[in-house]
C-alpha cells in the first residue's frame, strides 16, 4: 500500500475544508445554502447555552453570512432536517433518518421498565395521538415530592424524554426553544427509508459521515461517534473499507496514526481565503480537543465546565480563527437588554499577526454583534491595545 504523506499545513486544509471553513459561504447564501451545510457536515451540534446566540445557530452562522434562524425551522417543517440525539444533540439531513434508528434501538434497551413506567409512557402517546404535538408544559405537574434539582425531572417529563430518544416520539422546536412532542409519522416524510440498517451498514455510514465533515481523521474518533450503539463495528469495517480502497490511510507528519481521509482530497487542489472566523465551543471543528492541539497547535477547552477559580481565559470562551491559524478566544456574553456584545477577556494568542488579519477580526467581531442582536462591542480586557482601536 502506498502510503500518502501530507504536511500539518496540508492536512489542515483538508481539515478546514471539510468543516465549510475554507472561506466565507462556502456553501454559498440562502436557506438552501443551510441544507447543503447540514447535508455536508451531516450533524450540527445543539446547546441550550444561550449566553451568545445558541450553538447550532451560531455555527450556521458562521458559513452561511446572512443566516436567518427562521430557516432552520423551515427546513424542519418541510421535512428535510430533524432533530435527535447520536453522539449530542443535533440536526440531521431527513436521509439520514434510517441511521438514527440503530442508536434509538440502543437508547431502548438500556432501561427495564416498571408497569407504572409503561403505563404513563402509553397515555403520553395515546394523548399526543389525539392531540398532537404537545409540550411538557401540556401536561399536567406529576411531582409527587419536591425537585432535588436541575435534572430531577418529574415523571411526565421523563416519559417524553424516553420516548423521544428510543424513537417513538420525534421533537421539534416552538420560538421559545421549548420542545414540542410529536409522533414520527406526522414529522417523517412519506418516501424517506425507515428500514434499519445493519450493523455494518451502520458502520460504514459513520465512518463516511465522520470523514465527509472531519477531512481527516483517527479511528477513535469515528468510533466515538457511534459510541450509544453497543459493540458498533466502526474500527472492524474501518480495516475493510480501507482494503476496499473506500477510504485511505494517511500519515501526517509529526503525528502518530493511523489517520484516515477519502479519497476524494487525494489529489484535491483546496486554497484557504484567510477570512475570520468566530466560532462556537460547539463547533464541529471543536469537539476534540486533541485534534487542535495535534493540527493546529491549538489548547482549547471550554471552561463553562471548570470550576470558576480554575478558569483560565473565562467562561464562555469563543476560539477565533484566521486562515489555518487559531489567533485568540474570546470570552463573550450578549447583554441583549442594553444591546452590547461584551468581551470580558480577548485573549490574543502569540502569533504573527498583520494588519489585515486584524482588521479581518475586527470587521467579523461586528458582524458578529449584529448577528447577536447587539449594537456595540464593549471589550473589558484584551492583551492587544491595537486591536481595541479597530472597534
Amino acid at each position: 500500500m502506498n502510503q500518502i504523506i501530507l504536511t500539518k499545513e496540508q492536512a489542515r486544509k483538508v481539515i478546514l475544508h471539510a468543516a465549510g471553513l475554507a472561506k466565507r459561504a462556502q456553501f454559498g447564501k440562502g436557506r438552501e445554502a443551510v441544507y447543503k451545510l447540514i447535508d455536508h457536515l451531516g450533524y450540527v451540534q445543539l446547546d441550550t447555552n444561550y449566553v451568545v446566540e445558541r450553538a447550532h445557530h451560531h455555527a450556521i452562522y458562521v458559513r452561511v453570512p446572512d443566516y436567518k434562524q427562521e430557516w432552520l425551522e423551515e427546513l424542519q417543517q418541510d421535512g428535510r432536517v430533524f432533530e435527535y440525539f447520536t453522539c449530542d444533540a443535533g440536526y440531521m439531513p431527513m436521509h439520514d433518518f434510517r441511521f438514527s434508528l440503530p442508536i434509538k434501538a440502543s437508547f431502548a434497551k438500556r432501561h427495564v421498565l416498571e408497569q407504572p413506567e409503561i403505563n404513563l409512557m402509553n397515555q403520553v402517546l395515546d394523548r399526543i395521538g389525539r392531540d398532537g404535538p404537545l409540550g411538557v408544559k401540556d401536561f399536567d405537574n406529576d411531582r409527587q415530592v419536591a425537585s432535588s434539582g436541575w435534572w430531577d425531572w418529574r415523571p411526565s417529563k421523563v416519559a417524553l424524554e424516553r420516548l423521544y430518544m428510543s424513537g417513538q416520539l420525534m421533537v421539534t422546536r416552538k420560538k421559545d426553544f421549548h420542545k414540542q412532542y410529536d409522533l414520527p409519522r406526522n414529522i417523517v416524510p412519506a418516501d424517506i427509508d425507515t428500514d434499519i440498517p445493519t450493523p455494518e451498514q451502520f458502520a460504514r455510514h459513520v465512518i463516511k459521515r465522520c470523514l465527509q465533515s472531519m477531512g481527516i481523521a483517527y479511528a477513535k474518533e469515528m468510533a466515538w461517534r457511534a459510541r450509544y450503539v453497543k459493540d458498533n463495528l466502526v474500527k472492524k469495517e474501518l480495516v475493510k473499507m480501507v482494503a476496499e480502497k473506500e477510504i485511505l490511510q494517511v500519515e501526517v507528519e509529526g503525528l502518530k496514526g493511523p489517520l484516515y481521509m477519502l479519497p476524494a482530497y487525494k489529489n484535491k487542489k483546496i486554497t484557504l481565503a484567510g477570512d475570520a472566523f468566530i466560532l462556537s465551543p460547539f463547533d464541529s471543528l471543536n469537539v476534540f480537543r486533541h485534534r487542535l492541539k495535534d493540527f493546529f497547535e491549538f489548547d482549547y477547552q471550554i471552561e463553562c465546565f471548570v470550576p470558576a477559580p480554575k478558569r483560565k481565559y473565562g467562561y464562555f470562551s469563543l476560539p477565533v480563527l484566521i486562515g489555518d491559524t487559531f489567533v485568540a478566544r474570546m470570552d463573550s456574553k450578549a447583554d441583549r437588554k442594553q444591546n452590547e456584545l461584551i468581551v470580558h477577556n480577548l485573549h490574543f494568542e502569540p502569533v504573527k499577526l498583520t494588519k489585515d488579519m486584524l482588521k479581518k477580526f475586527a470587521d467579523a467581531l461586528k458582524a458578529f454583534a449584529k448577528f447577536n442582536q447587539c449594537d456595540t462591542v464593549v471589550i473589558k480586557k484584551s492583551n492587544n491595545k491595537q486591536f481595541r482601536q479597530l472597534i
